[in-house]
């Protein structure tokens, strides 16, 4: 069985944003990752990915985009399914967060790099 993978929405090659550090973390970690970004590059050796991914089974998504930019993809990480969504600070939407309570997926409003840090991931 494929180790679960976490979808970081709003990963970014810019070493200064969350997005970044999250994913470079999670890779040290050991876990599978699926950065996904608008802006081509990599974080530490790992592609960021452009296309929304079809094939994978998607365990966690962790939001690095504002509420407002979460809109467009509402329908994109419903239909992935995960297990449960990580809304960083910055990223917490009620809306979002109602869609996915309603789909029986999990919502957790923390800190996916505290997570990680303190063993709770």
């Amino acid at each position: 069985m494929k180790a679960p993978i976490t979808l970081i929405l709003g990963a970014t090659p810019n070493v200064d944003r969350y997005g970044f550090m999250a994913t470079a973390l999670l890779v040290e970690k050991g876990h599978a990752v699926y950065p996904f970004g608008i802006k081509k590059g990599e974080i530490q050796g790992t592609p960021i990915m452009n296309e929304w991914p079809t094939n994978e089974r998607i365990d966690t998504v962790t939001l690095y985009l504002g509420p407002s930019a979460q809109e467009a993809y509402y329908n994109a990480i419903l239909d992935l399914n995960p297990r449960r969504i990580i809304f960083n600070p910055g990223t917490e939407n009620p809306m979002l967060n109602s869609l996915a309570t309603e789909n029986g997926i999990e919502t957790i409003e923390a800190c996916t790099l505290v997570m990680l840090k303190t063993g709770q991931y």
